[in-house]
């Protein structure tokens, strides 16, 4: 990875709600963001599991969309938690890796669903994001997180 950093967070406290934009957020060893409904059990699939307690996605797949399908898909719509900058999310499934104070697993992609085109209003968001629509990832070990903060890969 290089200069790969956080570009955006977000969290939505209830189910349905609308992303809330933070400047810092402390991720929760084990649960998720604080502030984020998964964290606080009332997400959608807030069974206990570690690949839903954070998602990343990088800013460059939507500027991608943008650019290939001429699709505007906002940030927030993608119902993602850390929007990136120059980090390559596909290859860290499996891998360790530092964001600010947390260490994050990946764990799986976490390709787009129905709600992603609900939410942009846009009918082909989905297939434009498809393998691209960034990544779940189990958080090791909790700590702040902040807009600019370093994404560093720990295992190779």
């Amino acid at each position: 990875m290089h200069k790969a950093v956080i570009a955006r967070i977000f969290v939505a406290p209830e189910k349905g709600e609308r992303m809330q934009e933070l400047e810092r957020v402390n991720a929760l060893a084990g649960a998720g963001l604080e502030g984020d409904r998964y964290a606080a059990g009332k997400g959608t699939f807030s069974k206990p599991s570690p690949d839903r307690h954070v998602t990343l996605i990088e800013s460059e797949a939507l500027e991608g969309v943008q650019r290939d399908y001429g699709i505007d898909v906002s940030a927030s719509a993608t119902r993602r938690n850390l929007v990136t900058s120059g980090a390559y999310l596909n290859h860290l499934v499996g891998r360790v890796f530092r964001v600010g104070e947390s260490r994050l697993r990946g764990v799986e992609l976490c390709e787009p669903c129905a709600l992603l085109e609900k939410e942009s209003g846009v009918a082909r968001a989905r297939a434009a994001l498809l393998h691209r629509g960034g990544l779940r990832a189990e958080i090791l070990e909790g700590g702040a997180i902040a807009v600019g903060d370093p994404i560093e890969e720990l295992t190779p």
